[in-house]
């Protein structure tokens, strides 16, 4: 009858143009004869970054330190510890690599300074990934949580008081299974020596300095990781 047929091309026009709808949008460049139309926002592809702007890793970063402090002492004490032991991996891997290649680097010291340099941030990329808390980083993680409201000011002595002690605690355990299993002789000796001794030859005014600034660029690093998302973006 008349009026089914009415009906039927109804339903057929309403069919059509849900399909159209649902098809992708072509560009009248590409296709003069079709009319150029603007994707709606909904069908727009997410974008992906492989790292956070300053603003989010910045918001990360306080995150992390409201995190922190609500954890309990044992808990931070307990991540101290272990983030002290991967110091002295850092640590001893500088110093046995570097060390080899005194004779190498005697018309060179920068060689031996750059390899050791470039080595030892190993122990500050195993803290990150396994959450552990050193306490460089702690101290400008919980501040930054505390400045966001996000954390009491207490936090602040508080987990820097723990990770500080529990830091030492794991350097020296590691300390004293190198020196069980008597891995520091020879060149790796010879340069833990000089850098003790270099280390400890300078004014306290001086170390505190250049303590201000090796904790800046600690804290660069913990910042960077951060904002980084995938693994290779981290390592660098």
């Amino acid at each position: 009858s008349p009026s089914r047929l009415k009906l039927f091309l109804a339903q057929d026009d309403e069919a059509e143009s849900a399909a159209k709808e649902s098809r992708p949008l072509v560009s009248s460049r590409l296709h003069p004869q079709a009319p150029s139309r603007e994707l709606p926002f909904s069908s727009m592809p997410e974008v992906l970054s492989l790292c956070k702007g300053p603003k989010e890793a910045y918001e990360a970063f306080a995150d992390k330190g409201a995190e922190l402090s609500r954890k309990s002492i044992p808990k931070i004490f307990h991540q101290s510890v272990y983030a002290g032991i991967y110091i002295g991996f850092g640590g001893m891997l500088s110093l046995t690599v570097a060390g080899g290649i005194a004779d190498a680097s005697k018309n060179n010291p920068t060689l031996q300074s750059f390899v050791f340099a470039a080595l030892f941030p190993v122990n500050l990329l195993l803290i990150l990934l396994t959450g552990g808390v050193l306490m460089t980083g702690a101290s400008a993680t919980v501040p930054a949580a505390v400045l966001e409201k996000k954390a009491h000011w207490i936090s602040i002595p508080k987990i820097v008081a723990i990770s500080w002690v529990g830091n030492l605690v794991g350097a020296v355990i590691f300390a004293l299974l190198v020196h069980y299993c008597d891995m520091n002789t020879g060149a790796t000796a010879e340069l833990a020596k000089k850098t003790v001794i270099k280390k400890c030859s300078k004014d306290f005014m001086q170390t505190f300095i250049k303590g201000i600034g090796c904790n800046w660029l600690v804290c660069m690093a913990v910042f960077l990781c951060g904002q980084a998302q995938d693994m290779a973006g981290k390592m660098v």
